[in-house]
């Protein structure tokens, strides 16, 4: 019976398999051109400027909504009931026909919910509406 050495089968590999190169290569390929012209802005605008002054707002006529996570209305931190929401928005445009609102939502609340409170304002006829957003640290 004849015995076979592993040692002499050691050899060195001289060719590598670029099969999954390729494939990755190609995936990779595919995803650049599936996403690229998703970020390209397909639109050059120049948004309009005017030459007209705002007028002031002082700060006895702002008013602050507030939205938490959890859907609570608040009015100047005073929880409203969302069926309540519409009457107290008349009353303060009653009160105040140049009232302004600074809406100031929660970052996890649904869209849904921030677009029925700018409808419960437009409804109430109040126009001078602003988002309170914080700025970004990088």
């Amino acid at each position: 019976m004849k015995r076979y050495s592993n040692r002499s089968n050691f050899s060195t590999l001289s060719e590598i398999n670029v099969t999954p190169l390729l494939d990755l290569a190609f995936v990779l390929l595919i995803i650049f051109m599936i996403t690229t012209p998703l970020l390209e802005n397909s639109m050059n605008l120049v948004i309009p400027s005017s030459s007209a002054a705002n007028a002031p707002i002082s700060k006895a006529q702002v008013q602050t909504i507030s939205i938490d996570r959890d859907e609570t209305i608040r009015i100047n931190n005073e929880i409203v009931e969302a069926d309540s929401l519409a009457a107290r928005l008349l009353e303060l445009k009653r009160a105040n026909p140049d009232v302004a609102i600074v809406i100031r939502p929660d970052r996890e609340l649904p869209v849904q919910k921030l677009v029925t409170l700018m409808d419960s304002l437009q409804r109430a006829q109040i126009t001078k509406v602003g988002i309170a957003t914080k700025a970004e640290s990088k």
